[in-house]
């Protein structure tokens, strides 16, 4: 065959930067990993157990494109229990299959070829694909460590231009752990009222903030009729494998995003959502279980990095910490390459995640304490041989 049959978008979408670390770690059986954003937990035993007596009922059907009705009406009320904003479970709100699909389908129903979105960076790798496999373009605008990752106002205005369609935020941030400021955050949806603007809000990691509360963008004044909100079970829950998030917002957005999930998904996973259920009526408690053992671990890993001379942001939320690396001479891959062949240590370079993160290596820290300890000895034995 001498003809490409791939599309240019798919063709010209840059592979993902993560993915090479990995591969190589795979083949080495010493390896430590703190690179996987994934929760090391198992799903609490009765997520699972509720999930199990769903398939055991037999219920392994469809369930209606936008999702078991009881869910949506108890991930309404958890919403305006938790942050004062109220959804309607019918024509306000849908299941996807993780936050990963609702921010796809958020693209796919937004954007006209050419249409811009603003990305603060750095951020999550899958927001500039999305948009650039709905046919968008992605404008990268960077925040720094001295903005301590903060959304700066000016920057995102002075990047709108005539084809600007949405902003894209998404706080606690992957991967520098900040938290969103709400003083900033107000500034950016009187931004979008201004001009007209969508603001998509990825709050994927909502309950895992650390002495600080976590501000729903949607909640704020002005914001919900301008606000697609994305979450999910994933990350909270230690759900990742289970596939099941949502989209909130205004419902003609929310119809639009519904069409195309009929015809690309038909509905999220029937076992998924019947454990998602449980886990909103009862899963509060192993939710601060787990995120009391990441703040233990963040003390850790921070301290850790600090006290060897990797000046290290303190992260509000999530479960990553973003120490700089630039004070031992070499850039963040040449750090992460040789950090993983010398010691057995996988990190993830900072410029893999946009503008603003070279320099800096992002860590996971849902792994085991006594492996966080470990990896800070390979780390400063491997900075001390430089």
């Amino acid at each position: 065959m001498n003809k490409n049959y791939l599309s240019h978008r798919v063709a010209n979408l840059p592979p993902s930067g993560i993915r090479k670390y990995f591969d190589i770690a795979a083949a080495m059986p010493e390896v430590i990993s703190l690179g996987i954003g994934e929760p090391d937990f198992v799903t609490p035993q009765p997520i699972a157990q509720a999930g199990l007596r769903s398939l055991e009922a037999g219920e392994t059907k469809y369930t209606s494109n936008a999702g078991i009705l009881e869910l949506r009406e108890t991930l309404a009320d958890h919403l305006e229990e938790l942050y004062g904003v109220r959804y309607a479970p019918k024509g306000e709100m849908f299941m996807t299959v993780g936050v990963s699909e609702a921010l796809l389908l958020a693209m796919t129903a937004l954007l006209d070829p050419g249409d811009e979105v603003i990305i603060p960076t750095p951020c999550f790798m899958a927001y500039q694909a999305d948009v650039l496999l709905a046919g968008g373009v992605p404008v990268e605008v960077a925040s720094t460590v001295e903005e301590n990752f903060q959304l700066n106002p000016q920057k995102i205005e002075s990047a709108i231009t005539p084809k600007t369609k949405a902003i894209l935020v998404g706080y606690p941030n992957n991967p520098t752990g900040a938290v969103a400021s709400p003083e900033i955050l107000k500034q950016v949806i009187s931004i979008a009222e201004e001009h007209d603007l969508i603001v998509l809000s990825d709050e994927i990691y909502d309950q895992l903030v650390y002495g600080q509360p976590h501000v729903c963008v949607s909640s704020l004044p002005g914001a919900k009729e301008r606000t697609i909100l994305m979450g999910g079970f994933s990350k909270d829950y230690a759900m990742t494998g289970w596939r099941v998030g949502y989209a909130c917002g205004p419902e003609e957005i929310i119809a639009g995003m519904l069409r195309v999930h009929q015809y690309a998904i038909m509905s999220a996973p029937t076992t998924s959502q019947v454990a998602a259920i449980e886990a909103l009526n009862h899963g509060a408690e192993h939710v601060a279980a787990m995120r009391a053992e990441y703040d233990r671990r963040r003390r850790l890993i921070v301290d850790g990095f600090n006290s060897m001379g990797l000046h290290t942001f303190e992260p509000g939320g999530a479960f990553f910490a973003f120490p700089q690396i630039s004070s031992t001479g070499l850039d963040d891959e040449t750090f992460a390459e040789r950090l993983l062949k010398e010691e057995q240590v996988a990190v993830v370079p900072g410029s893999v995640f946009g503008p603003g993160g070279a320099g800096f290596v992002r860590c996971s820290y849902a792994t085991a304490y006594e492996q966080i300890e470990e990896a800070l000895v390979r780390i400063e034995r491997f900075g001390k041989s430089l």
